[in-house]
């Protein structure tokens, strides 16, 4: 705290100090600011000017975002009471969890609203028909009947509880319903409730003929067809009262790095049991009636006010289906093929790398450039041997099937998998198994710490010489996500560069300490360190009476220790922007405080993940591309790297595309205020309309100078 009275010793006007601010007035609330970009995802899907169909998309996102904040913070927070390291005290923890819950429950009663209100009439009036069982005709309803009666039925187990049977084990947001049953069973007893399984191998959305559907498409959704027939399920007995129900649960994988002997076996194990971890959510359909959400309530343990009852599908990201079956190209946004840059095109990548370093901004450039380089190192007879960290890379990937052959071909290959890479276990796992067997080295990083870094490194033998080539990136080397999310990559044969590269791969496969790296910044040793030293380097400045300038883009920033420094900046001059995708924690606007800092985010059609750390450092424009966000956990319990941009022209670059261009956007940036408010920034009377990510899509479409 004495650096925060130092923040506001300029501002003191008497001679006693002020009063020392409490820290809720100096850092705004995790899970507010995290449900705060949920909340303008919905907006996207609020918005008329936004495609139908990318309306709907948009929905699912926030779903999706949801489950995973249910999965694995809220259930972090009441397992453990702590998470990312911070530990949250019983009174703290409670409000946290209070504070979300009311949050949560507005953002799916908007959610829900949206949906019903605005885009499934909007998709109506477009011939895309969602139909209940009211909605739906007599010829149907009959063909509904037959498909319960040929697909559906002959995979239900209806479970009615007993002593004998007692309540089934539900997997984690699988769809379920609960069904009252009046009467006594065959056997003469009284049992009422009963459990029923949708069975996961069916199609959650199923399109109806089309001769059934005259006027547009028209699709039923499998929890409909359910409750069309559920009666017949139950020969003798009435159906008193049913619902759909989903159960979300902590789906955080924990196992001991340091007892297991082996990690990969050990997660194998618990893969398993992720479907069944303990519940902490639990949503209904909107007319459950009140006793049977209670019971459902008494029998996963979870309280009252972690109860949805929604008005429509319990998961709404399943309606992601009916979105794939629609072939509207003017309800969704404008295609977009990223160029493939065309310096690299019909060349020898690595006589291009090998002349200059090149920088890659996807999705507006392709990533297949990336791709290549790993390709043509597979099959070049000069190349001697391939490093490569992998944290997200999906079930297909032709650059994992390119390791597995350059391992074939008796390449030395060094592959650092993350095994622990949250909801991609399993395809880690799979890829880990495949390696080996094709002859790679596979290592799991550092016991403790997650591998983040997105790092490649071919070694080539040239003239009787080896000769480093390396692959930097903000994101991971994931086929799918790199169509979508925004980041950079650089190729580079920049010695300087190229053999710290490798030397961070000897560090993470022998776990000796790293040696001095003088141009990459490595977590957890020196990263946040050498972050605040230059926003210190940069106040410097400013109190010298010279420019300081700080712009950095990241997706959150939670780290106080970064936060103070950035505070302490701004109290001594330097202008900082910051554009922050989702969770802030830093209070920008506050007099004496941080009333040098501004704080964006954009939200628009792509995922802006890239992280881009700008000082101006007196003309010298020191830029920083990375892995990591201001985040506690990336700074120390992750294995992270940020790496310089050298090259002048590149150093323009970033600027011209990574950071000016969102500081202009007015189409899709929000505004943080100090109180922890964002607001739409709209065009001024005069101000043409700008979207950065449209912009780069045009400005990136046609070829580079």
């Amino acid at each position: 705290m004495a650096k925060v009275k130092k923040m506001h010793k300029k501002a003191a006007a008497a001679v006693v100090s002020p009063p020392i601010p409490s820290k809720s007035a100096i850092y705004l609330n995790r899970e507010l600011s995290q449900l705060a970009f949920n909340r303008r995802v919905l907006a996207q899907a609020e918005n008329p000017d936004v495609p139908l169909l990318e309306r709907l998309k948009y929905l699912c996102i926030v779903s999706n975002n949801l489950d995973e904040l249910f999965e694995v913070r809220i259930a972090s927070l009441l397992a453990n009471n702590h998470i990312d390291g911070e530990i949250i005290e019983a009174p703290a923890l409670s409000a946290a969890l209070a504070i979300a819950g009311t949050e949560c429950h507005q953002i799916v009663e908007r959610q829900y609203r949206v949906l019903n209100e605005d885009v499934l009439p909007q998709l109506a009036k477009q011939g895309i028909h969602l139909l209940r069982d009211q909605d739906r005709n007599e010829a149907q309803r009959a063909w509904v009947k037959s498909y319960f009666d040929r697909e559906v039925r002959p995979l239900l187990t209806p479970i009615g509880l007993d002593p004998a049977h007692p309540f089934p084990q539900v997997v984690n947001k699988s769809l379920n319903f609960i069904v009252e049953l009046s009467g006594k069973d065959a056997f003469g007893r009284g049992t009422a409730i009963a459990i029923l399984k949708a069975p996961r191998v069916l199609p959650r959305v199923i399109q109806l003929p089309p001769e059934l559907s005259k006027n547009g498409i028209s699709f039923c959704l499998l929890s409909s067809i359910i409750h069309a027939h559920i009666n017949d399920l139950f020969t003798g007995r009435e159906v008193l009262a049913y619902s759909q129900f989903r159960v979300t649960r902590n789906s955080d994988l924990w196992v001991d790095e340091e007892e297991v002997k082996n990690l990969r076996q050990a997660l194998q194990g618990e893969l398993q049991s992720r479907n069944f971890g303990v519940a902490v959510r639990l949503e209904v359909a909107k007319n459950c009636p009140p006793h049977l959400s209670q019971f459902l309530l008494e029998q996963f343990s979870i309280d009252q006010n972690r109860l949805y009852a929604v008005d429509g599908p319990v998961n709404m990201v399943r309606l992601s289906e009916l979105i794939d079956h629609v072939t509207k190209p003017e309800l969704r946004f404008p295609p977009y093929s990223p160029l493939y840059p065309p310096k690299l095109s019909n060349t020898d990548l690595f006589a291009v790398i090998g002349k200059h370093d090149v920088l890659l901004h996807h999705p507006f450039q392709s990533f297949q450039p990336v791709l290549d380089f790993i390709r043509s190192a597979a099959h070049d007879p000069a190349v001697v041997a391939i490093k490569q960290t992998i944290y997200r890379t999906g079930m297909n990937s032709d650059l994992m099937e390119s390791l597995i052959l350059a391992a074939q071909r008796g390449k030395e290959v060094t592959v650092v998998v993350e095994l622990m890479a949250r909801f991609d276990e399993e395809a880690n796992i799979n890829w880990a198994d495949r390696l080996e067997r094709a002859g790679a080295q596979v290592v799991y990083g550092v016991v403790g710490l997650k591998t983040h870094a997105k790092l490649a490194l071919v070694i080539r033998r040239e003239e009787g010489a080896l000769r480093y080539y390396a692959h930097l990136g903000t994101g991971n080397y994931h086929p799918s996500t790199t169509k979508f999310y925004t980041d950079f990559g650089m190729l580079t044969a920049n010695p300087v560069i190229a053999t710290e590269v490798n030397e961070v791969f000897i560090h993470l496969t022998s776990l000796t300490k790293p040696k001095t790296l003088n141009h990459l910044w490595l977590a957890p040793f020196a990263l946040q360190k050498e972050f605040i030293k230059a926003i210190r380097n940069e106040a410097k400045i400013a109190k010298a009476g010279r420019p300081g300038r700080i712009i950095a883009k990241m997706n959150a920033l939670l780290d106080e220790s970064v936060i103070r420094a950035l505070y302490a900046a701004s109290a001594d001059g330097v202008k900082i922007d910051l554009i922050v995708r989702g969770a802030c924690a830093l209070r920008p606007g506050v007099s004496g405080l941080s009333e040098n800092i501004r704080v964006r985010s954009n939200v628009g059609r792509f995922l802006e993940h890239s992280r881009i750390y700008y000082f101006r450092n007196d003309l010298a424009h020191d830029i920083f591309l990375s892995s990591a966000d201001w985040m506690n956990r990336n700074l120390f319990r992750r294995i992270e790297v940020a790496f310089p941009i050298l090259d002048p022209a590149l150093k323009k670059r970033v600027i011209a595309e990574g950071l000016n261009p969102y500081l202009k956007d007015n189409m899709n940036t929000w505004e943080l205020d100090s109180n922890g408010v964002y607001q739409k920034r709209k065009p001024r009377s005069k101000a043409s309309a700008f979207s950065a990510q449209q912009h780069l899509m045009e400005v990136l479409g046609t070829p580079l100078e």
